[in-house]
């Protein structure tokens, strides 16, 4: 008897058995669907690199520190120095202004470096990380990811130092073009920076270390360059560290650019050499970490 109506009873050969789902000699229901939804494509490096790069800025949602650092850090220092100390130091705050501004820029982007080190380090202390590797997808999205959510934080960072300055009356002699350059050489640095956290980071696992370590070095070299005051005035052997500090050669180089000034092409050059030099080493010990994690 046919319980669906009137009509003769559907046959194992029947057009509609052979339509079902489960194939025309049934099998396990479970097995076909899975079967049906599996997507046997590899995601390339960009897709995958995207993805997770959009993840590391959805993060942010749930830890705002991160833009309230990039924000507060540059304001602080701007307002700060230029006003307690413009006046002492280069005799209006506005001819200081022009000297610090785009050293406060370098020094904003190389302090919320450590952010990504500590996500990443997060990440591998959560159990998140060893999902991520499972993935059919290309092995260092994962890292890469997270630089491109740095480059976004880094870039709210530079919009916030070139805002502030330009609503305190500093006009870049550089024009746009020249802003533009610092404001990518800074950001290239800062990536390359952001790398030797996430060494320190696959290799601690723990984000209370390397928040402690970015800060022991970061702060440090901050101070004992060449942003808030000249090397000139500075004892023989202290002016010997300023000079040798890659972060000076960022913000004269960052300095030159945004004021229009000659010159701009030593320091442009020792600067684009240490983001190489960090990108060179501490890329592939990055890669290697990741895949020797457990």
């Amino acid at each position: 008897m046919n319980v669906f109506g009137s009509g003769a009873p559907v046959s194992a050969s029947s057009p509609a058995s052979a339509s079902s789902p489960y194939g025309p000699g049934g099998g396990d229901p479970i097995d076909a669907l899975l079967a049906a939804g599996r997507d046997r494509r590899r995601a390339g490096a960009v897709v995958a690199s995207a993805a997770f790069g959009r993840r590391a800025v959805l993060k942010v949602r749930h830890d705002p520190k991160q833009l309230v650092d990039s924000a507060a850090i540059p304001t602080l220092f701007t307002v700060l120095f230029t006003y307690l100390f413009g006046g002492a130091i280069s005799g209006s705050t506005g001819d200081y202004l022009t000297r610090l501004l785009p050293g406060v820029l370098s020094m904003s982007i190389a302090i919320v470096t450590m952010y990504g080190g500590a996500r990443l380090a997060q990440d591998v202390r959560s159990g998140a990380f060893d999902r991520f590797r499972g993935l059919p997808v290309w092995r260092g999205a994962f890292v890469v990811g997270g630089l491109l959510s740095d480059a976004a934080r880094y870039l709210f960072a530079s919009a916030v130092v070139v805002g502030l300055g330009l609503a305190m009356g500093y006009r870049p002699d550089g024009g746009a073009p020249g802003v533009l350059a610092a404001v990518a050489l800074v950001i290239a640095f800062g990536l390359a920076l952001s790398l030797v956290w996430a060494v320190l980071a696959l290799a601690v696992r723990d984000p209370a270390v390397v928040l402690s370590v970015a800060n022991a070095v970061l702060i440090p070299l901050s101070f004992a360059s060449d942003i808030f005051v000249r090397p000139g005035t500075m004892p023989g052997w202290l002016r010997a560290v300023v000079r040798a500090n890659p972060l000076s050669h960022v913000a004269t180089a960052a300095r030159d650019l945004m004021n229009g000034t000659g010159g701009a092409a030593g320091p442009v050059g020792w600067s684009l050499a240490a983001t190489a030099v960090l990108v060179l080493v501490c890329g592939p010990v990055a890669l290697r970490l990741y895949g020797r994690q457990d």
